[in-house]
């Protein structure tokens, strides 16, 4: 890897450690959907479903559409069948947000999962403080196996559970568990989990290996840097949102001193008048171009830490889920479109299932994209509608690229802009939005 890159290389580095570089299979397996999370190292998960759940999107960014059945029973705990799984290749933690991670890394998560527990689990805690509620999910998980929190819920109303019985204080009381390690996910029907005690779910082997947090967090930037190809430190910290610093910057350097990572000084990447630290991971690769064009779902790690999104592709982003539907700038929930090595815009999208349709509900473009651009997004417009099973594309009247995409997809049908936006949803602690508890 060069010491000195410009942005345009470093934006190719970057995309190459995330699997942009590579060419797309005819026909995604399941050994390509595992190979795609592995080079991403997480796949984030979130509740919204206005297009697609979120973690569907990345594995389409890069290998293109494929049958996400394959990714359910792959992440999901589903078998052939669509039964559940004892056993899984990935359990659900807060690696990012609440992310599906290789069910090998359970250890290397123990660090935050104590973290947690010592932070919300002491004396005076909410989580002592309601311990009744706890013993007794803890009896349930125990004796009836993992459940779905609605059997819960109903084992509940078949008995007097006495006057503390409070069915929002038993969904915390799972969600504690969950986040100090004492209960884990064991699979989804739908969307909705099943909880088991973590020695239902988790192999026995991986329940008693000890590593330290030092050791952790040293494997997680590695892993980190790996995923990202050239960062900052603040960089490497966001991908598992590790919060101490210190720790981070202590592992970067134990990871220059083994060779595994390389300063570099990236164009623009400034701090004040002076270069902002930089390095390069030793498999990174600079390809010569960059050949794509797709969407992006808001929580790809190509874009999920907006500061380096702005640094890498000047890339201003936000999700407006959150924004009250008269201040929205850009739609409820705006994909960045990539193109080759660029984001050149954004495009609010909707699955209207029942019209078989996908109603760009918005679409802009980034500043200085050239014209030509709009055949390229109508292609993967064309895709991903095609992708959801969707018959039909209709394009809005909302946002400066619509009209460019309607010229070069003139089969498209144009609706005006929704006259009622979606409301902001209810805020979600784990899958979407800030978390209720920080990560360690």
């Amino acid at each position: 890897m060069k010491q000195q890159l410009s942005l345009a290389e470093a934006r190719r580095t970057a995309l190459a450690a995330q699997g942009f570089a590579r060419p797309r299979p005819q026909s995604p397996t399941a050994r390509h959907l595992g190979g795609a999370i592995a080079r991403m190292g997480a796949l984030q998960i979130d509740s919204v479903n206005v297009f697609a759940r979120s973690h569907y999107v990345p594995l389409f960014s890069r290998l293109g559409p494929y049958d996400t059945a394959r990714l359910d029973r792959l992440v999901l705990r589903h078998g052939a069948n669509g039964r559940p799984r004892a056993t899984g290749a990935y359990f659900e933690y807060l690696g990012h947000e609440a992310t599906f991670l290789p069910v090998e890394d359970w250890p290397l998560w123990r660090f935050r999962m104590d973290a947690m527990r010592a932070k919300y689990g002491g004396p005076g805690s909410w989580y002592a403080e309601n311990a009744a509620t706890v013993e007794w999910v803890r009896a349930e998980l125990a004796s009836r196996g993992p459940l779905r929190p609605a059997q819960i819920e109903s084992d509940a109303h078949r008995g007097a559970r006495g006057p503390w019985w409070d069915w929002d204080v038993v969904k915390r009381a799972l969600e504690m568990m969950w986040r100090f390690g004492e209960v884990a996910i064991a699979g989804r029907r739908g969307f909705e989990r099943r909880y088991g005690l973590t020695e239902q779910v988790i192999p026995a082997a991986l329940l008693d290996v000890e590593v330290s947090s030092e050791d952790a967090i040293r494997e997680l930037m590695r892993r980190a840097a790996r995923a990202s190809g050239v960062a900052t430190a603040s960089d490497l910290a966001d991908y598992y949102r590790i919060r101490d610093r210190r720790a981070v910057l202590a592992a970067v350097h134990e990871l220059v001193d083994a060779g595994e990572l390389a300063p570099v000084a990236v164009e623009g990447w400034n701090r004040g008048s002076s270069p902002l630290p930089a390095w390069a991971h030793r498999d990174a690769t600079l390809p010569r171009r960059i050949t794509a064009a797709t969407v992006l779902t808001p929580f790809d790690p190509v874009v999920w830490f907006r500061e380096r999104a702005e640094r890498l592709f000047d890339f201003d982003y936000r999700i407006e889920i959150y924004t009250p539907a008269d201040r929205r700038r850009y739609g409820y929930y705006s994909l960045p479109v990539l193109v080759d090595d660029r984001i050149v815009g954004r495009v609010d999208l909707k699955a209207d299932r029942p019209a078989s349709t996908l109603r760009v509900q918005s679409a802009w473009w980034e500043a200085g994209v050239p014209a030509a651009t709009a055949e390229r997004v109508a292609t993967a417009l064309r895709e991903a509608a095609a992708w959801q099973g969707l018959e039909r594309i209709s394009i809005s009247t909302w946002g400066d690229a619509t009209a460019d995409l309607a010229f070069v997809m003139p089969d498209a049908a144009r609706h005006e802009r929704p006259s009622v936006e979606p409301s902001s949803p209810e805020p979600v602690p784990v899958e979407g939005g800030e978390p209720a508890l920080d990560p360690a």
